[in-house]
């Protein structure tokens, strides 16, 4: 399965080769993913950190997916946790998957009583959003982390962050909401989901199946 990923937010060349990477090392053979950046100019926001710069990533990411290749690939999967362009769909020619429905899903089909961390408020609140949307068992509000864009590529901070968040959360399972980072699970707390490899270990049993 070929699959086109593009970046939520702006980034710069390091932090793309590194997404990338990632993209490469947690993808089951059957899935290739190609990840490109989001791109600069006005409109095209730099960090999700209020409502108008989610409302932003998805309408940019909208237009990048309308214009791509279609026929250089077999499906899109931005690059978010928090699904962008998923409920549009109808208005690209290849599937579209996302990321965070794909996990929470499959966490929900476990019978997993799950809860999710996210870096500020406004991914808690859109991804809580998102999850209600899709009929997702999800009564706790997601957990803010408080932590900055340049975080992401941090993962001593990231992981530290996340242990503090989960500490007192009563639940099997906690969704990492941020596609970029690596999720370490911490002996004796929740298990830790990252929602990445997972979704892709399901699009790589999807190609499977339809061979």
């Amino acid at each position: 399965m070929r699959i086109l990923s593009i970046t939520p937010i702006a980034v710069d060349e390091h932090e793309l080769t590194r997404r990338q990477q990632r993209y490469d090392r947690i993808a089951p053979a059957s899935v290739h993913v190609h990840l490109e950046n989001l791109g600069r100019g006005s409109g095209v926001p730099t960090a999700l950190e209020t409502a108008d710069d989610v409302a932003a990533s998805e309408a940019a990411l909208l237009r990048r997916y309308a214009n791509a290749d279609a026929g250089a690939y077999d499906a899109y999967l931005p690059d978010c946790v928090l699904d962008p362009v998923v409920d549009h769909a109808d208005r690209l020619p290849l599937p579209v998957h996302g990321i965070g429905r794909l996990t929470a899903h499959y966490l929900a089909g476990l019978g997993l009583r799950f809860r999710a961390v996210a870096r500020n408020l406004a991914i808690a609140a859109e991804l809580d959003r998102k999850l209600r949307s899709y009929g997702i068992p999800h009564a706790q509000p997601t957990a803010v982390m408080e932590l900055s864009v340049a975080d992401i590529a941090d993962d001593s901070t990231w992981a530290a962050a996340v242990q503090r968040a989960v500490a007192d959360l009563d639940c099997a399972a906690v969704l990492n909401a941020c596609s970029a980072v690596d999720v370490r699970s911490a002996s004796g707390g929740p298990w830790q989901v990252d929602p990445t490899a997972t979704a892709l270990r399901l699009l790589g049993a999807l190609r499977d199946v339809a061979r």
